[in-house]
């Protein structure tokens, strides 16, 4: 298949692992340049808890959002925000003025369910 016409090969979105963890901690993160969150993510026992960084101040605060299950994927190289190590990007959809909702599931399910 030609790249040029958008699509890409299923394979390839098989290589992407996007998995759903329970936020397990949460704190401001005022030196990043954007306003952001740092979470701590639990994915279960096969994956652990992974740290990241995430610009969702509109909508959450760090009270708020631990405890919430959201999606990620758990599979790109760590990556440094500021000071501190992403290791998870966790996704979301822009509302109607671009700021981020988070993906979440609409009910509880196993920490570390892989997307499909």
């Amino acid at each position: 298949m030609d790249q040029s016409d958008g699509f890409i090969a299923f394979d390839d979105f098989l290589n992407v692992d996007v998995r759903v963890g329970t936020v397990v901690e949460a704190e401001p993160y005022p030196e990043a340049r954007k306003p952001a969150i740092k979470l701590w993510i639990d994915f279960g026992p096969e994956i652990g808890i992974k740290k990241t960084s995430a610009q969702i101040t509109r909508h959450y605060t760090p009270d708020s959002i631990v405890g919430e299950q959201v999606a990620a994927v758990v599979n790109f190289p760590p990556r440094q925000i500021g000071k501190f190590m992403s290791e998870v990007l966790t996704l979301g959809f822009p509302d109607a003025d671009g700021e981020v909702v988070l993906i979440q599931p609409g009910q509880l399910v196993p920490n570390g369910g892989r997307l499909y």
